[in-house]
């Protein structure tokens, strides 16, 4: 007897495909976006709470159980101590979120999300598996996401809609 197919998992209106789809990875780009924004918000949000403290000074200036050396963590594969500036590490933070791949940013955002060092975005990326935390909004789920290649419009439909109405046109 032949062995059942296994339903295909669909989620935000997207099929979840191995190797992903240009579908998946076109969700998980805009959700990154998302995600990178957030963090480089609190991340400056953070930088100006630091008050007296300028971008000349110490990085070890700052306790390492402030919020700014957490989030840094997240970001940076490593720390930082003696010898760097608050605006060297700046400077890093803002270059290793750049470069950061999507993986990476759905891992290190549910750690950061389920801190409550950042937001909820509006929806999770799809395809990297397990996370600590569900980092979407909530009821997000039952959303489909913009990237969902069925929420356009077939084109068939939108050119015998066009040549419709150009042949109307005087």
């Amino acid at each position: 007897m032949a062995k059942a197919k296994k339903p295909a998992e669909v989620k935000y209106g997207i099929e979840i495909t191995k190797p992903h789809s240009q579908e998946m990875y076109d969700h998980n780009d805009m959700v990154a976006e998302e995600m990178k924004t957030n963090i480089l918000n609190k991340w400056e949000a953070l930088l100006n709470d630091l008050g007296h403290i300028g971008m000349e000074d110490d990085w070890t200036a700052i306790c390492s159980s402030f919020d700014i050396v957490k989030l840094q963590k997240l970001v940076c594969f490593s720390g930082y101590g003696d010898g760097y500036t608050i605006g060297d590490v700046d400077t890093e933070f803002r270059n290793e979120l750049d470069m950061m791949q999507n993986y990476a940013c759905h891992s290190e955002y549910s750690y950061g999300c389920f801190s409550g060092l950042l937001p909820r975005t509006k929806f999770m990326m799809i395809g990297h598996g397990w996370s600590k935390h569900d980092y979407h909004m909530k009821g997000a789920e039952n959303n489909t996401s913009p990237a969902c290649y069925e929420s356009i419009p077939c084109s068939k439909e939108l050119d015998m809609e066009m040549a419709n109405e150009s042949e109307n046109i005087q």
